[in-house]
């Protein structure tokens, strides 16, 4: 394995190259590397298959080992993320706004690469490839650190990622890979600020929390989402049941999925046993306030007593917490309280109160009669992400293309000094 120096070192040279590459050239890489993930996939899965056997070994929780978990569907997702990235318009070059000054001078305000970004993160082997799509477009290395229970599968697709670019003709430290899981060359890492120009992790609260009290690099965090759906009080009702469920079981370990229900509680009555028995027949454990247990039976076969803990944890499984509100500044100060200021849904039929929400919670992403689980870099149209961040600089929501890009100032003369 290559000394943390030298190989932040060799993907700072190979950023230099990546970032004065053609559209095209990049474009033909991706499509290389798409085809070449399709080519090996056996590879791929025989490699995933050994993690997932010590996942299960190791007992990781259910959420986890979905993320570990390949199969060719999901390969042909990640190569299809590649293609899609290739039909994007290129960000660098990109002038984001002009203007002249009196004095004749042109000022241009053009996209660049950052130039070397480091991805930390834990179970999820596609990050690998998001990450080195997304870091090829815009003329970024990428330097990869991924968990140990997806050690093998990140190898792999690290392997074939680095093939298809030496093939393209492509600088092959434009990604490269930390393997060893050690804390210490983590460490290392995270000070290489001479080489490293940011940090993103994948992962939950721990992850985040490590990287940002021992980076001396800027960190982006894409963290994880204690998400919530309000139904207001003029809800529709069908609407209101489908979007919970759907943010619920779609898929429970993903952090754009819900973790509570908050419902108004002059529409609780009528709404609340339907969706909490149609939860629970999908495999749905309920926590729920003392009015909600009231209304659907504090007896009720999975339903059980909401404690403060409840509405502070993101489950990433069947679990949900349901508390009815007094209102919507009354749910407003409950995501206050309890959310990540990732994605928040309101079910309303009220203008008024869609905007009170909208422009009151703190979030990412608001979502006004749809499910959260939209919050999805290639569901939102920018052909993958990184991860969804949930700080304000310099990035907030799905991390894409343009949010891997800085800035620089093209001021263009002929002759003009300065008196």
């Amino acid at each position: 394995m290559k000394k943390i120096e030298k190989l932040c070192a060799e993907a700072r040279e190979a950023s230099h190259q990546l970032a004065t590459l053609p559209a095209a050239k990049k474009n033909q890489a991706l499509m290389e590397i798409a085809a070449a993930l399709e080519r090996r996939a056996p590879e791929i899965l025989r490699e995933n298959r050994d993690d997932i056997k010590d996942g299960k070994k190791a007992k990781l929780s259910d959420a986890l080992m979905d993320r570990l978990m390949l199969d060719e569907d999901r390969i042909s997702d990640m190569a299809a993320g590649l293609k899609n990235i290739a039909a994007l318009p290129d960000p660098v070059g990109e002038v984001v706004e002009g203007w002249c000054l009196p004095n004749g001078l042109q000022i241009n305000k053009v996209r660049v690469p950052f130039g070397v970004i480091a991805v930390i993160y834990e179970a999820r082997p596609n990050v690998t490839i998001d990450a080195a799509g997304l870091g090829l477009k815009t003329g970024n290395a990428v330097i990869l650190r991924g968990g140990s229970a997806s050690l093998r599968s990140i190898r792999q697709l690290t392997e074939v990622v680095v093939g298809a670019l030496i093939d393209s003709g492509l600088p092959r430290d434009a990604v490269s890979l930390v393997e060893s899981r050690e804390r210490a060359p983590l460490k290392q890492l995270l000070q290489m600020n001479e080489y490293v120009d940011l940090i993103i992790p994948r992962g939950g609260e721990a992850l985040k929390e490590f990287l940002v009290k021992n980076s001396t690099i800027p960190v982006i965090y894409a963290a994880g989402g204690n998400c919530h759906v309000y139904v207001d009080a003029s809800a529709d009702r069908k609407m209101a049941e489908e979007i919970a469920i759907n943010a619920k079981v779609q898929r429970p370990g993903v952090c754009n999925a819900a973790e509570t229900l908050l419902v108004h509680h002059d529409i609780a009555p009528d709404y609340l046993p339907g969706v909490v028995k149609e939860l629970i027949r999908r495999g749905v454990r309920i926590y729920a306030c003392p009015r909600t247990r009231s209304i659907v039976g504090a007896g009720t076969e999975g339903v059980e007593k909401a404690a403060p803990e409840h509405y502070a944890t993101e489950f990433l499984d069947l679990k949900m917490a349901v508390r009815v509100v007094d209102g919507i500044d009354d749910a407003i100060d409950h995501i206050a309280r309890y959310g990540t200021g990732h994605s928040e849904a309101i079910v309303t039929n009220d203008l008024e109160n869609s905007r009170r929400f909208s422009s009151g919670v703190d979030a990412a992403c608001i979502y006004i009669n749809a499910s959260t689980r939209f919050t999805d870099g290639t569901e939102f149209g920018m052909g993958a992400e990184i991860g969804i961040s949930t700080q304000k600089l310099h990035a907030r929501g799905p991390l894409g293309l343009k949010e891997l890009t800085s800035v620089k100032y093209v001021i263009s003369g002929d002759g003009q000094i300065r008196i």
